[in-house]
């Protein structure tokens, strides 16, 4: 589900950002976008309590640096478990490249469990792509201070 669901975005640890990358995608070039698709969504690195990629991609440099400069819990995700999670903007050239149809928006949605809805959908840089999906209980209010 795409979107800006009302709530209280941006309480510490409760957002899931889902990173997708070409492979070793310089820090600076992963952390620059990163760091806009944040501010775009008037959220700060704070709110954000998980970062999920695809497994291949788990120990690029740009993963690592931002995972290490927040603190930020890593999770790697398969391109089949990607692949079986469903997505409002799946890429045809994504699945032929790594065998899935989403990587950002789907490790997003994976990452933050059931119920979770993706608040910002993926933004694609020419390396990076970048989704960001709200961890939310089974009834469906935020759960406040996730990590």
């Amino acid at each position: 589900m795409a979107g800006r669901p009302a709530g209280n975005h941006g309480a510490a640890g409760q957002l899931v950002l889902g990173v997708g990358a070409r492979r070793d995608t310089g820090s600076a070039i992963v952390r620059a976008a990163v760091d806009e698709v944040l501010a775009s969504a008037g959220l700060g690195a704070a709110a954000v309590g998980i970062l999920a990629t695809l497994d291949r991609r788990a120990g690029d440099p740009g993963v690592q640096r931002l995972v290490l400069d927040f603190g930020w819990r890593l999770v790697a995700l398969s391109s089949s478990e990607l692949a079986a999670q469903e997505v409002p903007n799946p890429s045809r050239a994504v699945a032929s490249g790594v065998g899935t149809p989403s990587v950002a928006e789907a490790a997003a949605l994976l990452a933050a469990g059931p119920g979770s809805v993706l608040i910002v959908p993926k933004t694609v840089f020419p390396s990076v792509t970048v989704a960001i999906a709200e961890v939310r209980s089974r009834s469906g209010r935020t759960i406040p201070g996730t990590r």
